[in-house]
């Protein structure tokens, strides 16, 4: 049977006349072997920030890979954190917000905040609004400010922390609500669907490492049309526009905090088939979570060690020098750093830890190529071996004057690819989704181990289609159809 627990920044927010229920500190929760190897734990997250890249972050983030259940998850952070996609979610309460503030329209005051906590709120009239909008962001504890502007309107919504939402006269409210919430089972939204059969691709054609070259693109275009399927090309110009489409393909660089997961937000709100999906994002821009997620699984990956800000002044021989340090979301090498000695340990974590309260350690691997497993749909795709870029220890090398330089590359059958790393590249996409994937890894005498899965991988011509050519983006258009014709049966 499952239980609940509370985590907190300091055990000093949590007061004597709260409700009795397991309290941890989150530096405790991210740190303690104990949290990390117990399953079927429902997490309360109420640490005082939830900013992207803080310790709250981390606690709802690392929760998932630990198979805890967690409140608020990342998704539902990271929708809280930009007006464009809750103001997506909270388009439908436009009836219900008319009819429950009609009396507030004669009023001289154009504002009004709503404290919800689990659901509830301190007025009865607007318990049915509150419970809505819990169920579309799930956070223990909501201010929801509506603002008249010829009609009442949802202007913002913003987690409220405990220090600040637990004074008079809410106190009681918030013990009432997590008493009631306690006992109540687990509650998950319902997405929407619906389906249509026009492909957008979304591209930035000024991005200098973009998933896939200007061939590329013409490729899927001639793809489709082979296929049925109108192909269209896409800009973040485009946004307001995506409704039209069908299915949404992300041919750009994606991360969290850029309109490029805003679109798979929207997409999947709309119910539009979209890859990458907001999940496969949120999952894989974070190095921190794929090592904690590939460990509570077992993947075989380089030994590795999460660094928590304030706890860390050396390795301490956990991992031998050199070690490789990463921020959490970097991407094409940017935000990997190498030291070679204990001063330049301290020197670059102390310059990451300005970045983000956690960072990713890693034992140094070196080969001459990482492999590169592209899976579509729990399907291998392709197997490429990308060779280090030449007098570098890395794929690409990031120059100061901002050129990258790539090293070479050989592309293969997957089924002339060893079964062991085929198979290790396909254990971790399983665990991510069922969209499309970039497994890198690499293959030593002690074994095969994973790097880490990226949710866009390279698809260029004249390198990831060397073996399959123009089949391959053919086999990509073939799942958006697919799916569309799957929805269409329900």
């Amino acid at each position: 049977m499952s239980f609940h627990i509370v985590v907190v920044e300091s055990l000093k927010d949590w007061q004597s006349d709260f409700p009795r229920v397991p309290v941890v500190a989150a530096t405790d929760y991210l740190s303690k072997a104990e949290y990390l190897h117990t399953k079927d734990i429902r997490i309360i997250n109420l640490c005082r920030s939830y900013r992207y890249l803080s310790t709250g972050y981390f606690c709802s983030l690392l929760a998932e890979p630990r198979s805890h259940r967690v409140i608020p998850t990342v998704r539902t952070l990271t929708s809280l954190s930009s007006k464009a996609i809750y103001s997506l979610n909270v388009e439908d309460l436009s009836g219900v917000i008319q009819k429950q503030f009609k009396k507030r329209e004669n009023k001289t005051d154009r504002t009004f905040e709503l404290p919800i906590f689990f659901g509830r709120c301190g007025d009865p009239n607007l318990q049915d609004l509150a419970r809505q909008i819990f169920d579309l962001f799930q956070c223990p504890l909501l201010k929801v400010e509506f603002r008249y502007q010829g009609k009442w309107h949802i202007d913002t919504v913003k987690p409220m922390h405990l220090t600040g939402a637990t004074g008079e006269p809410n106190r009681q409210l918030f013990i009432e609500a997590l008493n009631s919430y306690l006992v109540k089972p687990w509650r998950t939204p319902r997405a929407k669907s619906t389906s249509r059969y026009d492909l957008a691709i979304l591209h930035n054609p000024t991005e200098i490492m973009a998933p896939s070259n200007p061939g590329a693109l013409q490729k899927f275009i001639r793809a489709g049309r082979k296929q049925g399927v109108d192909v269209e090309l896409i800009e973040k110009k485009d946004y307001g526009r995506l409704a039209e489409y069908d299915a949404l393909f992300i041919r750009e660089t994606t991360n969290i905090d850029h309109y490029t997961y805003r679109f798979a937000r929207k997409a999947q709100i709309e119910g539009i088939v979209v890859i990458d999906d907001p999940d496969s994002i949120l999952k894989c821009a974070n190095k921190v979570y794929l090592a904690e997620l590939m460990d509570t699984h077992r993947i075989p990956t380089p030994n590795s060690k999460i660094l928590q800000k304030g706890h860390v002044e050396s390795m301490n021989g956990s991992i031998d020098f050199p070690v490789v340090l990463k921020i959490p979301d970097g991407s094409f090498s940017r935000g990997v750093f190498k030291a070679d000695t204990e001063k330049e340990f301290k020197a670059i974590t102390e310059k990451l830890f300005k970045e983000s309260d956690l960072i990713l350690a890693q034992e140094f691997v070196y080969t001459q190529f990482d492999w590169r497993i592209g899976i579509l749909n729990g399907q291998p795709l392709f197997a490429c071996q990308y060779y280090m870029s030449r007098e570098h220890w890395q794929v690409v090398r990031h120059r100061a004057s901002g050129k990258a330089v790539e090293g070479n590359f050989r592309t293969l059958p997957v089924e002339k690819t060893p079964s062991t790393v085929v198979d290790t590249a396909l254990a971790i996409a399983k665990l991510i989704g069922d969209g499309l994937y970039g497994v890198d890894l690499k293959q030593t005498e002690n074994g095969v181990y994973v790097i880490e899965i990226n949710d866009n991988p390279n698809i260029d011509a004249g390198v990831e289609d060397q073996v399959l050519g123009d089949r391959l983006y053919q086999i990509i258009v073939a799942e958006f159809v697919r799916r569309l014709d799957t929805r269409l049966s329900r």
